[in-house]
């Protein structure tokens, strides 16, 4: 899955658009590393977000096309 759309699907960021141009902006960083809208993510992945005052570091631990508002923090694990 796109690393945008698993962005705003999982409800990490509200909007694809918003998650996109984060993205863009190197804010958001796969294993270690930025990353583009497009990057392929997977199962086992870190992801670091740095948008507002403190940096959020998740494991993805499911991808899902589309989840309810219930269910959409089951898609990582905060880290620290």
């Amino acid at each position: 899955m796109r690393l945008d759309k698993y962005l705003k699907v999982s409800r990490l960021i509200k909007r694809r658009t918003v998650a996109s141009d984060a993205c863009s902006a190197s804010r958001v960083s796969v294993n270690g590393k930025p990353a583009k809208p497009a990057h392929d993510v997977k199962v086992g992945d870190v992801l670091e977000i740095s948008l507002g005052t403190a940096p959020l570091k998740v494991e993805v631990v499911r991808i899902a096309e589309h989840s309810q508002k219930a269910d959409a923090d089951s898609m990582y694990r905060v880290i620290e």
